[in-house]
C-alpha cells in the first residue's frame, strides 16, 4: 500500500470516527478508531503510521480552521463536495504516482515509488472475474487482488446506500458536474431530451453492463486459473492505461461522445453510458434506504402549497414531490432534494421503518465501506499486486503483443 494510498485510508476513516464522536455515537467512534489502530498495529507498516500522524495533524489543523466541517455540522451539499473533491484529488495523486511507476518500468528502472494497487478499481471485468473464481473455486487471484475487493466495495455501497457511491464519490461524476456548468456559462438552456428518448438512451449503460456481464459468465470456471495465470492478467491495467493513453480513431470518438454526454445533460455520462452506474442502479432496488416524502409535513399536502424545490434540486429530475417514496435507479442520494425542502421534517433518507440517516451517517457509512473493507483486506494479505516487479518491467517492454 503506497504513502498516498495510506494517507487516504486514514485521512477517511480518521474522519468517520470524528463524525461518530460528533454525532454522539461515542461508542461507534471508539470501536472504529480501536479497529484502524489495531490493524495499523497488526500490519508493522511504517507508511501507514506515517500516514496516521500526517492524517491526525490535519484533521487537527482542520478543527482549528473548519470545526463545522470536522463535525458534520454543515449542509449536506457542503459536506458531499468536499468529499468528493477530497477523493478526487486522491485519485489524481494515485493516477501521478501510477503514471512515475508505469514509466520507470517502461525505462528499464526499479521504480522507486510503488504503484498503487488501488488503480485497480479500474478494473471491473478482472475483478468480476476474480470474484467468479473466489465463488466458484476458491481461488484468490494474487496479481489484482484489489479489483475484487473494490468490486465487492461498490456493489455493497449499492446495497446498503442506494448510489451514493455514484454521487458522493465518483471522480468521473465530479468531472462530468464540471463539463456540464461550463456548457451552462455559454449555453443556459437545459437541452434535455424528450421522453420518449431518454428512457431508451438510459437503457444504453444497461446493454454495456450486460455484454460486460456475458464476457464474465460466459468464461468456463475451468479456464479461469489459466486466464489469472497469464500475461495478459498481470499487465491488465498497463493494458487498460494503453487504450487511454494512446487512443484510437473509433476510441476518440468514443471520448468526445462521452464529453458531449457529459456537457449535454446534467450527469449524462452516470445516466445513459456508465456501466458501473448500471449496475449500482439494480443494486439500488434493495437497498433499504431511500428518499422518503412525509405527507403529514409536506407543504404540498398540510398547506396546499405548489411547491417543487426538491424536484428542482435533482440532478437526476425525479419528479420527487410526487412521490412518497423515490425507487428510480437514477437517485444517487445526494440529498439535494432534501438540502432543497423548506420543511425539514418532510423529506428524508430513511427505512421503511423510520431508521433515518443524515448526511453525515450517509458520509460515514459510505467512507468506512469505502476505507475499512480494503484495510481489511490489506491486513489479510488480499490487497497488494504479489506479481513480481522483474516480470512486469519484462512484460511491458512487449506490451503491444500481448494479447487475451
Amino acid at each position: 500500500m503506497s504513502l498516498i494510498e495510506s494517507l487516504t485510508l486514514a485521512l477517511a476513516l480518521l474522519y468517520s470516527v470524528s463524525l461518530l464522536y460528533w454525532s454522539g455515537k461515542r461508542w461507534g467512534a471508539v470501536v472504529s478508531g480501536a479497529a484502524l489502530m489495531g490493524a495499523t498495529l497488526v500490519t508493522l507498516y511504517w507508511p501507514l503510521f506515517i500516514a496516521l500522524l500526517l492524517a491526525g495533524g490535519l484533521l487537527a489543523l482542520g478543527h482549528r480552521v473548519r470545526p463545522e466541517l470536522l463535525k458534520g455540522d454543515v449542509r449536506a451539499n457542503t459536506l458531499r463536495e468536499w468529499v468528493q473533491h477530497l477523493l478526487a484529488l486522491s485519485m489524481m495523486l494515485v493516477g501521478i504516482q501510477y503514471a512515475a511507476n508505469a514509466i520507470m518500468l517502461k525505462l528499464g528502472i526499479t521504480p522507486y515509488l510503488m504503484r498503487p494497487d488501488v488503480g485497480d478499481a479500474f478494473l471491473p471485468i478482472a475483478g468480476a472475474i476474480e470474484l467468479k473464481a473466489i465463488i466458484t473455486l476458491d481461488i484468490w487471484d494474487q496479481n489484482h487482488p484489489a479489483a475484487a475487493v473494490m468490486l465487492t466495495v461498490v456493489i455493497l455501497s449499492g446495497l446498503l446506500c442506494k448510489r451514493a457511491f455514484c454521487g458522493w464519490a465518483c471522480p468521473l461524476g465530479l468531472a462530468g458536474e464540471y463539463l456540464y456548468k461550463q456548457r451552462k456559462r455559454f449555453i443556459k438552456q437545459e437541452l434535455l431530451p424528450p421522453a420518449w428518448l431518454d428512457w431508451p438512451l438510459r437503457m444504453l449503460k444497461y446493454l454495456l453492463l450486460a455484454g460486460l456481464l456475458y464476457i464474465v459468465l460466459g468464461m468456463p470456471s475451468a479456464s479461469i486459473p489459466h486466464y489469472l495465470e497469464g500475461n495478459y492478467h498481470k499487465i491488465a491495467d498497463l493494458k487498460m492505461a494503453l487504450f487511454f493513453v494512446t487512443p484510437g480513431l473509433i476510441t476518440l470518438a468514443c471520448f468526445a461522445v462521452i464529453l458531449l454526454l457529459a456537457a449535454w445533460r446534467r450527469q449524462g455520462f452516470c445516466r445513459y453510458i456508465c456501466p458501473y452506474g448500471a449496475l449500482l442502479g439494480l443494486t439500488s432496488f434493495l437497498s433499504p434506504f431511500k428518499i422518503r416524502r412525509s405527507t403529514q409535513h409536506c407543504l404540498i399536502e398540510t398547506k396546499g402549497m405548489n411547491c417543487d424545490k426538491c424536484t428542482r434540486a435533482c440532478p437526476a429530475n425525479i419528479k420527487v414531490h410526487e412521490q412518497g417514496t423515490v425507487r428510480s435507479d437514477e437517485c444517487q442520494a445526494c440529498m439535494r432534494c432534501v438540502s432543497a425542502c423548506p420543511k425539514q421534517e418532510a423529506l428524508h433518507f430513511s427505512t421503511r421503518n423510520g431508521i433515518k440517516l443524515s448526511a453525515r451517517g450517509l458520509t460515514i457509512m459510505l467512507l468506512l465501506l469505502l476505507f475499512m473493507i480494503p484495510l481489511i483486506a490489506y491486513v489479510g494479505g488480499f490487497w497488494v499486486s504479489q506479481t513480481p516487479t522483474e516480470i512486469r518491467m519484462y512484460l511491458i517492454q512487449h506490451l503491444g503483443a500481448i494479447g487475451h
